[in-house]
């Protein structure tokens, strides 16, 4: 968990008002949930190993009877911390569904917090930034994400990102291809899932050591070892088909393929634009993912940017009826860290340099003219080295500056200099 110097908490915020206008432009509306959710909805199986890094808040009133009584740590709970942004989505939708359109598109800009060890990169509270769109069962619902995600990640000026695309259920079709039982369906999406990391040799070495069908695990082997079957550079039903083994779900290709050309049509993309790529081996961690799933990645960074996918099941748990989901969460901190803070970001931030003599009323008064054309000002005493001071204002973000002195405070008077 961190502090945030001035700068930077500017520069954070700045980054936050483009996504919420950029969601907003797109149709969507944004909600607020408690950072506190009840402990049982938390641990409901519906957060997959994000549900482990839960932190738990602690009964009231407990006594030492109780806790010696305790079999498990979480029977001395009953709320907690919200780990992702999902969950606490699926149960404000179950209780105000009445409330709220047929298909709602809802933002969701908040942090979230998890137990992580702590390593680079990785925080115990980050902010996630959040669309779904709830109600519509259709795969318009996917396209209307991707694209309102790929322009919002343009409007914050991240160029050559894009969004690796697969499917939950081409994933399961692939493994009984291949043969692996049902029972071991889970273990050897885990370790696919770490493909990028330790590489296809890994991947199958992984699967013996954990001693998954053997066939089933010579034949995956077989698979990474076709010349065609890590080249993912194009977008389409041709290139979705060549991906996979023979035998793929005809209609679940279909689906994807028309999902990215609605989504290139949208953008006018070239067709060899790399917006979009097929991976059939997208695996995304979350258990609860039952359609198209999603990645957003970056060339200059070996991590994602953010993810997201199809939960159909998940409300359901909450309301007793299946409702159609989808959601993209563009993982801010990470975005943060490639797009720089750009130097005078402000649109007109002015800084007063003023002699010691200038009489208060005067200054508050130059200050409030300022501020009602739009400009942001501080008032700081005119030290005797300005230099490091200039410096440390064009760090901050202001934009110009000007030297007031009790003979000339008059807004007409004022000789406006850029900073930096």
């Amino acid at each position: 968990m961190r502090d945030f110097l001035p700068a930077d908490k500017a520069h954070r915020e700045r980054l936050l008002a483009i996504i919420r206008e950029s969601y907003r432009a797109h149709g969507f509306d944004e909600i607020e949930t408690p950072v506190a959710e009840d402990s049982d909805r938390l641990h409901a199986g519906l957060g997959g190993d994000n549900e482990k890094l839960a932190f738990g808040i602690q009964r009231r009133g407990l006594t030492r009877d109780d806790m010696q009584a305790a079999g498990e740590p979480l029977d001395l709970v009953d709320l907690g911390l919200r780990f992702d942004l999902t969950v606490p989505l699926a149960r404000f939708y179950a209780s105000h569904r009445a409330e709220l359109p047929p298909v709602f598109r809802s933002i969701q800009l908040a942090p979230v917090w998890r137990a992580e060890r702590p390593q680079k990169g990785r925080y115990r509270q980050f902010v996630q930034c959040d669309i779904d769109v709830i109600g519509e069962p259709t795969n318009r619902a996917e396209a209307e994400l991707l694209v309102a995600t790929l322009d919002t990640v343009d409007r914050l000026g991240l160029t050559g990102a894009f969004v690796r695309v697969n499917d939950r259920r081409l994933l399961i079709g692939m493994l009984e291809t291949f043969g692996f039982p049902v029972a071991e369906h889970e273990q050897a999406l885990i370790t696919i899932d770490k493909l990028d990391k330790v590489g296809q040799d890994g991947v199958v070495e992984e699967l013996r050591e954990r001693g998954l069908e053997g066939a089933a695990v010579d034949a995956l082997d077989a698979f990474f070892r076709r010349p065609q079957t890590m080249e993912f550079l194009t977008f389409g039903e041709r290139a979705i088909r060549k991906a996979l083994p023979e035998g793929a779900d005809d209609a679940v290709v279909a689906e994807l393929a028309e999902i990215g050309a609605a989504v290139m049509r949208a953008r006018g993309a070239d067709p060899q634009a790399v917006l979009l790529q097929f991976d059939p081996f997208l695996v995304r961690g979350m258990g609860y993912y039952t359609g198209p799933i999603f990645e957003h990645a970056h060339p200059d960074v070996p991590y994602s940017l953010g993810g997201g996918g199809r939960y159909d099941g998940m409300i359901g748990r909450f309301l007793g009826t299946d409702v159609p989901a989808t959601g993209f969460s563009l993982g801010f901190e990470r975005l943060v860290d490639l797009l720089q803070r750009a130097p005078g970001s402000e649109d007109r931030a002015i800084a007063l340099l003023h002699d010691a003599d200038v009489a208060l009323g005067d200054l508050l008064s130059l200050k409030s003219v300022l501020v009602a054309q739009g400009a942001r000002v501080r008032l700081l005493v005119r030290p005797k080295n300005v230099k490091p001071a200039l410096d440390a204002l064009a760090a901050d973000g202001f934009t110009h500056f000007a030297f007031v002195t009790a003979d000339a405070v008059a807004p007409d008077a004022l000789e406006l200099r850029p900073l930096g």
